[in-house]
């Protein structure tokens, strides 16, 4: 048994705040509508009904979500005219997504390689 502790210094853990912020990050994405919503933003800026029409909701459920995510920090918006342009907020939020998304995909491909070798 190993006398090491693997537990890092007292100075180097996360603090309450910062704990129960990145909760909260993580939280805002456990939504599936909310995760569509940023896969499209992260790849454009796009207004409300253009959202709720990829999406297949209503603009008022698309909007409640985005007021979410506004709140959250993780998309911005821009008014132009009648319409309300939301994108990523910022880099941060895009890698995040991204590798996400690669967990969740290298995750389905390796699981599907097991199914076949089994068969």
């Amino acid at each position: 048994m190993s006398t090491r502790s693997y537990v890092p210094p007292r100075a180097n853990r996360l603090d309450d705040a910062t704990a129960a912020a990145l909760a909260e990050t993580f939280k805002a994405l456990g939504d599936p509508t909310r995760v569509r919503i940023l896969d499209a933003l992260a790849h454009a800026e796009v207004p409300v009904c253009d959202l709720a029409e990829r999406l297949g909701v209503t603009q008022s459920a698309v909007s409640h979500q985005l007021r979410l995510l506004r709140n959250m920090r993780l998309v911005r918006s821009r008014r132009d005219g009648r319409h309300i342009y939301y994108a990523v907020d910022d880099d941060h939020i895009a890698k995040l997504f991204k590798q996400g998304l690669e967990h969740v995909q290298e995750r389905a491909a390796n699981r599907r390689l097991r199914i076949a070798r089994r068969a």
